[in-house]
């Protein structure tokens, strides 16, 4: 497991910088567009987060496994301790095993009645702002693209 990825990321120089950097990454919003469907979430103060943050924009191709989406980005991260087989509805996730994004909207084939279970434990990286639900009109194949909002 690369948990080295997480160990030698860049400390800010002092504590007042750690903080605006926090700050600066937990107001940070961005845009997931996956065909016709336009998602906005925020950004959570997470390594993954950061990593992602970094390598915008993103553009890739959707897959689907039952009701959830997934598609490769070029970013490289750990598990974090927060990382979770059971996502709640609008959790944007980051697998770290196969360096995939996946949001859950419904049922996956292994989910038990009522959970979005994802394939492995994953990192929570981002809420949607907005309703997850349109995510079902995705197709595979479709275009997918993560931006950066404007402030």
């Amino acid at each position: 497991m690369p948990t080295n990825l997480l160990r030698n990321r860049q400390k800010p120089s002092t504590p007042a910088a750690a903080g605006r950097e926090r700050h600066a990454i937990a107001r940070r919003r961005v845009t997931i567009a996956a065909g016709r469907v336009r998602i906005r979430a925020e950004l959570l103060d997470t390594p993954t987060a950061r990593r992602i943050f970094a390598a915008l924009p993103i553009h890739s191709t959707a897959e689907t496994w039952g009701e959830s989406i997934h598609f490769e980005v070029p970013v490289e991260s750990g598990r974090e301790r927060g990382a979770r087989i059971e996502a709640a509805l609008g959790d944007i996730c980051f697998w770290p095993a196969d360096g995939r994004v996946i949001l859950g909207f419904g049922p996956t084939p292994i989910s038990r009645p009522g959970e979005i279970r994802l394939p492995q434990p994953c990192n929570v990286w981002a809420r949607a702002l907005d309703d997850v639900s349109g995510l079902r009109r995705v197709t595979p194949g479709e275009k997918v693209a993560i931006t950066l909002d404007p402030p």
